[in-house]
């Protein structure tokens, strides 16, 4: 059965699922395999709770008429997400970039949904699996889609961007995370920037920060829409950015107060509001969605916990997003200030350079106590300050602050996902 057979079939379903557990009525059930087992052995169960049609690549695990048989259960999903997006023929707007990538995605939805049947990639879902299944959640109604994509090695990018076609593009940032998969920051850089080199190509549209160096000089054979801060170049001037704790901008004679943390948030900001107007979204209505857009997810988080206030931070960590938490955290007008940093993953061989590096950026600083968690912060417990403490496991340190509880204090908690700092907020 060939693919345009198998997206009539498609239509005729409510949802695309790959996990029996989320399997909802009238569904498209996908067996896609995984490191520990074979999808296939599912298929039945997937029509037993209510899919419509099931996709498998093992003709031994075939059932009924239900049963889609094709050769790679994977490629099929991506061609058929490719073939959606054609059928649909709806403008996209891809993002990726080394930080920022999920809140950026959530800020430019709020943002043109004030105007536009908006849909935007659920949670993180933005890689060779979480693209696909993105794009066949548009439908008809959908006016503009959102699509984030993440990468951890060349050529993910340039791969997702052929099957999303996007008509425009932002890059974020370009920074230190997924070392060890692109070898290096200049991988990073050339990696990321597969996006430009697909718009170019197809004659599209990149949103530019003129602010980013990398981004200008990368960009200078696109047609592009820019913003940047007092650029009179620029297509969106932002004319001024404070943060204390939260990001306030100001745009025209508008000012924007927004719920977001860190002036490593603004640009983010700036990204949705410039989309916004080249997709004249009226700037009141720019202004109102940014202004009730609230973190959540453990990203720049705001909460307060007993007698503490909390910048949870939690969701994801690299170098880049590291300093930039760090530098703003310091500026807080806030006494007795905490940190708790938990260890940076997928750095490969820089992992300890890096990690030393965030170490000695803060040993002139002898106002802030600083919690170390992990093996890879722990190698540098030799640089022992007053204010400084190192904790090889999060078990270690949920055990000290039992016996030395934090109270009355500013606290910011970041680190990858794998170290789950936010368990750290049951310890407050």
């Amino acid at each position: 059965m060939n693919i345009a057979n198998i997206h009539t079939l498609f239509l005729q379903c409510d949802s695309v699922s790959i996990d029996t557990r989320k399997i909802s009525q009238n569904s498209l059930f996908i067996a896609i395999k995984g490191e520990k087992f074979d999808a296939n052995t599912f298929a039945f169960e997937a029509l037993q709770k209510g899919a419509k049609y099931v996709i498998i690549d093992d003709a031994s695990f075939y059932i009924d008429e239900r049963t889609i048989v094709v050769e790679d259960s994977l490629r099929a999903l991506q061609e058929l997400a490719q073939f959606h997006r054609k059928y649909l023929n709806l403008p996209i707007i891809a993002l990726t970039g080394s930080n920022g990538k999920t809140t950026t995605k959530e800020l430019i939805h709020a943002v043109l949904s004030k105007k536009y049947n908006t849909k935007a990639t659920v949670g993180n879902l933005n890689n060779h699996i979480g693209v696909p299944l993105t794009l066949l959640s548009f439908t008809k109604e959908t006016e503009i889609g959102v699509v984030e994509m993440g990468a951890n090695h060349k050529k993910e990018i340039e791969f997702l961007s052929t099957i999303a076609t996007p008509d425009y593009g932002y890059i974020t940032n370009f920074g230190k995370a997924h070392l060890e998969g692109f070898g290096g920051v200049q991988g990073v850089i050339e990696g990321k920037s597969e996006m430009y080199s697909y718009l170019i190509t197809a004659h599209k549209v990149a949103f530019i920060n003129l602010e980013d160096p990398i981004q200008v000089e990368k960009s200078k054979n696109l047609t592009s829409y820019s913003f940047g801060v007092n650029k009179k170049e620029a297509d969106v001037v932002i004319s001024q950015i404070q943060a204390n704790p939260f990001v306030v901008i100001q745009y025209k004679d508008i000012s924007i107060a927004t719920h977001m943390i860190g002036l490593y948030n603004a640009n983010n900001i700036n990204a949705a509001l410039t989309i916004g107007t080249y997709f004249n979204v009226p700037v009141p209505l720019i202004k109102e969605a940014l202004e009730n857009y609230i973190p959540e997810n453990n990203r720049s988080q705001m909460m307060v916990k007993g007698n503490n206030a909390i910048v949870l931070d939690a969701y994801n960590a690299n170098p880049s997003s590291m300093a930039v938490a760090i530098d703003n955290f310091l500026q807080l007008e806030k006494l007795n200030k905490v940190l708790i940093l938990g260890d940076m993953f997928e750095l490969g061989s820089d992992s300890a350079f890096e990690h030393q590096l965030i170490v000695e950026r803060l040993e002139t600083v002898n106002s802030v106590t600083c919690y170390f968690v992990g093996h890879a912060f722990y190698a540098n417990n030799d640089k022992a300050k007053d204010n400084f403490e190192f904790f090889p496991t999060f078990e270690t340190f949920s055990s000290f602050i039992k016996s030395h509880p934090i109270r009355e204090a500013t606290l910011l908690i970041k680190g990858s996902r794998g170290m789950a700092l936010e368990k750290t907020l049951d310890y407050l």
